[in-house]
């Protein structure tokens, strides 16, 4: 403390204004914490807005495939017309038995498949995921708003610093972090989700274009696989992602775990 100080002392960084070490230090602190504190509002505030565009814009667009995939769920409305009809055809011909053992309503013994139901599943489910993510990117939102209100408090600079402190310790402390970072991770697996509910929606339909699209999702599973990879390998890597973040952070954790109490063998 006494060599920072010092050099604080003939820094043109701190002011000159302050009347003894312990005000110049606060005031140096009240510098390095707002600058730090704009970069980390400015940077989660980023992400969060990110996350709520690219949610609201995938969440119409899943919506648009579910409601497109509902017919399938239920059973064909001409399928009933085509059975009266058929029912008068035979009528109109005198062939009663026919028209008595046609069934009025074929609706009545149908089901969907299951291959059906496990599509629509995993569609709803990606719908779902997406909705998490936004309802958590406007709680994150909230929260750093809280954050940026009330960190300082009142009171004189040395207890409103103190409180900052305090209020940044907690952050750390309760792993703001990795909880943030995790929206968008559940965006990113409700886009798996979609895609995987996708080609198989049109492999029922189409070869050609099923292949199309598994492999474009396959593609884009493997090139995010090898960027974590890359990121948890190298931490100077550029290809950094909310997942790479949150794996190392439990790796160190239970790095410490492990070191502190050691499990017997």
């Amino acid at each position: 403390m006494r060599q920072v100080l010092d050099v604080l002392k003939d820094s043109t960084i701190a002011s000159k204004t302050g009347k003894d070490d312990r005000s110049r230090f606060w005031g140096q602190y009240k510098r390095v914490a707002e600058e730090y504190d704009d970069e980390f509002l400015e940077r989660y505030n980023g992400d969060m807005d990110i996350v709520l565009i690219f949610s609201g814009l995938f969440s119409a667009v899943s919506t648009t495939f579910i409601v497109a995939m509902e017919s399938k769920l239920s059973p064909d409305p001409d399928d009933t017309t085509n059975a009266l009809l058929t029912q008068l055809v035979q009528i109109g011909l005198g062939n009663f038995t026919a028209a008595g053992s046609t069934a009025a309503s074929p609706a009545s013994g149908w089901s969907p498949s299951t291959l059906n139901i496990r599509i629509q599943s995993i569609a709803y489910a990606s719908l779902s995921f997406s909705l998490l993510a936004a309802f958590g990117a406007v709680l994150g939102k909230q929260w750093l708003g809280y954050y940026k209100s009330h960190r300082y408090g009142r009171g004189s600079q040395e207890e409103r610093m103190k409180r900052r402190q305090e209020k940044f310790d907690d952050i750390v402390m309760w792993y703001f972090d990795a909880v943030v970072q995790s929206f968008p991770i559940l965006l990113q697996f409700s886009l798996f989700l979609f895609g995987i509910a996708l080609g198989a929606n049109m492999w029922s339909q189409q070869y050609t274009i099923a292949w199309v699209i598994i492999a474009t999702t396959v593609f884009g599973f493997l090139f995010y696989s090898l960027t974590v990879m890359a990121a948890l390998v190298s931490p100077a890597c550029p290809f950094q992602t909310p997942i790479s973040t949150m794996l190392r952070m439990l790796c160190i954790d239970s790095e410490i775990i492990f070191k502190f109490y050691p499990f017997p063998v």
